[in-house]
């Protein structure tokens, strides 16, 4: 039988891997498991960005000091950890005057006198536009702000925000493809009367809002050349050992491989101990849930077992504090309860 890397082999074979996510239902652990992954690397003498891209933060509360204020800033305590909670609203407003300043740029160039508002409104109220914001926000960490790092790992929301989010990699460059075609069949048909090819392209290279899709085109070919590329991208999912977290997890894998987003395993978070759940005086609530426990971690390993990369146990108190982090950060490298071996057949 394969042997299934553990998180601490898996991360050794692939050093190159500079952007990681973490994602799963709500409540399990993302960023106790995101911290722990930066804590690591911190550890290790590099430099690492930890960027929350859940509009519900809780890296301040995790670390235990104030990291909001959408800048990035070191947290104190644990050297070459930055952390920044990207404020929500900011990123829209920013990212909705951007779009106003396209459709006003292109109704002004193509001499359409119309009142943008009404155009400006549709734009920036559809559904997907505060994901679509966040996405370009996430891009801007990947080729701007990351660089300055040697890894970034994004603490995202729930699994389902995550998946679309991420998933606008494939959506948004289908739009643009889209949007620069039809843009050249409207200057072609401008032109059409000149028969000149050459005229065409002159109409291509002054038009303002050709030049902003195809910069913007150029941009996301390179942020999907990351996301897609499993020696430098991975994204975890963390589960409890219940089964709805379980059942979402491997719901959800299935989607993320769909947009090509390599899968670098899955965590489990408060993972009860046996020396503790099952010693004497520990009580029948406890024994009860360890079986409980090793049942659903049965399930697991039956539909995920190759994926499951690192285990992290139910401490006596909640996560909180960088001391309480690099307890987390060693153990999701080096703990596996006494049931794993068995039911990954002795990896």
């Amino acid at each position: 039988m394969i042997a299934i890397p553990t998180m601490r082999q898996l991360l050794a074979q692939r050093p190159k891997m500079r952007y990681i996510f973490t994602g799963g239902k709500g409540g399990v652990g993302k960023t106790v498991a995101a911290a722990g992954l930066a804590y690591h690397y911190a550890s290790q003498g590099e430099r690492v960005l930890l960027a929350s891209l859940n509009p519900v933060h809780s890296l301040s509360s995790l670390f235990g000091q104030s990291l909001s204020g959408g800048k990035v800033v070191e947290v104190q305590g644990a050297k070459g950890v930055h952390a920044v909670e990207v404020e929500t609203t900011e990123v829209v407003e920013r990212y909705r005057n951007s779009i106003r300043g396209r459709v006003k740029e292109f109704l002004k160039w193509a001499d359409i006198p119309l009142d943008a508002k009404p155009f400006i409104e549709i734009a920036t109220t559809n559904p997907a536009f505060e994901e679509s914001a966040m996405f370009d926000r996430m891009v801007d960490y990947i080729l701007k702000e990351g660089e300055a790092f040697d890894r970034v790992i994004f603490d995202t929301a729930a699994v389902a925000n995550a998946v679309r989010l991420i998933g606008l990699s494939k959506i948004y460059g289908l739009w643009l493809t889209r949007m620069i075609d039809s843009r050249k069949e409207a200057l072609s048909m401008r032109v059409q009367l000149s028969f000149r090819k050459e005229k065409v392209m002159e109409e291509v290279k002054k038009d303002p809002l050709m030049a902003d899709l195809i910069s913007m085109n150029e941009r996301f070919e390179q942020a999907k050349g990351v996301l897609v590329d499993p020696e430098r991208t991975a994204f975890f999912f963390v589960t409890l050992p219940l089964a709805l977290p379980i059942a979402v997890v491997r719901r959800f894998i299935g989607m993320v491989q769909k947009f090509n987003i390599p899968i670098g395993g899955v965590i489990v978070n408060e993972v009860l101990r046996p020396e503790i759940a099952l010693q004497e005086g520990a009580g029948e609530y406890l024994g009860n849930k360890y079986h409980e426990q090793t049942g659903y971690m049965k399930v697991l390993y039956r539909d995920l077992g190759p994926l499951v990369r690192s285990y992290i146990p139910l401490y006596a108190s909640e996560v909180g504090g960088v001391d309480m982090i690099r307890r987390v950060s060693e153990d999701m490298m080096s703990y596996a309860p006494p049931f794993a071996a068995e039911l990954s057949g002795g990896a």
